[in-house]
């Protein structure tokens, strides 16, 4: 699966990078992930030639086909007044706004005081709320004082097992909303055959003795009609 990782800090070296290293190293450990770091510093240019010619060049093409093609995303912002960074908004900004819908996200951010810690909440987690992103319930805030000391580590793998299985969770799902897709559109060709699709590991919990000639397919899903699920369910 393929980890994109957003990070807008703008010094070299960056904190707002480090923790974005180390939200997505330990990712890794909870799931196989190809990771692919995008550094907003190096678009700054491109991002505002964005918004005043309506065309992305070329860096911020490749970066924002990146983010849409991720299975999962870490994004992390350093804290300017109180809220993300005008980098980093002008980003999701210019990205089109259908790109994160049902994305896993996990949310961080660095900062000079923890006073800054509610940027998650109050600015970052409804930003990807609006987005309509999944974003992971731990969000992770460093401080300076955080760095060597007890309990962001634990935040970090935390936060990381949630986006890991999250993402894990979605991709094992997402043949099942293709052949849903499918299903749907065969559907309105021909409404007399209503049918829906159903995952054969579940419909085989429910009814294994009714539904087991419906389930006998190679393939893991199979389409079963409507009324025979129905007639499955009733005692």
């Amino acid at each position: 699966m393929k980890l994109v990782v957003v990070s807008a800090g703008l010094s070299v070296p960056s904190s707002t990078r480090l923790l974005a290293d180390r939200l997505a190293a330990a990712t890794g450990r909870y799931t196989s992930v190809d990771v692919q770091v995008v550094e907003l510093r190096d678009l700054a240019v491109e991002i505002a030639h964005n918004f005043t010619s309506g065309f992305p060049g070329r860096a911020l093409s490749a970066a924002l086909e990146a983010v849409t093609g991720a299975d999962g995303l870490i994004v992390v912002t350093p804290v300017f007044s109180a809220s993300y960074s005008g980098l980093f908004k002008s980003f999701f900004d210019v990205l089109d706004q259908d790109a994160l819908t049902g994305k896993p996200v996990l949310i961080a951010a660095t900062g000079g005081s923890a006073r800054h810690s509610l940027v998650l909440e109050h600015a970052l987690r409804p930003l990807f709320a609006y987005l309509r992103a999944v974003v992971v319930p731990t969000a992770v805030y460093a401080a300076s004082e955080d760095w060597g000391a007890e309990g962001l580590a634990e935040r970090i793998d935390r936060a990381a097992g949630e986006l890991g299985r999250l993402m894990e969770g979605l991709g094992s799902g997402a043949g099942a909303v293709r052949r849903a897709e499918v299903a749907d559109t065969a559907g309105a060709a021909d409404k007399a055959d209503a049918s829906v699709v159903v995952d054969t590991d579940t419909a085989a919990a429910i009814a294994p003795r009714s539904l087991d000639g419906a389930l006998a397919s190679a393939d893991r899903f199979t389409v079963i009609p409507f009324e025979q699920q129905l007639a499955a369910l009733r005692p």
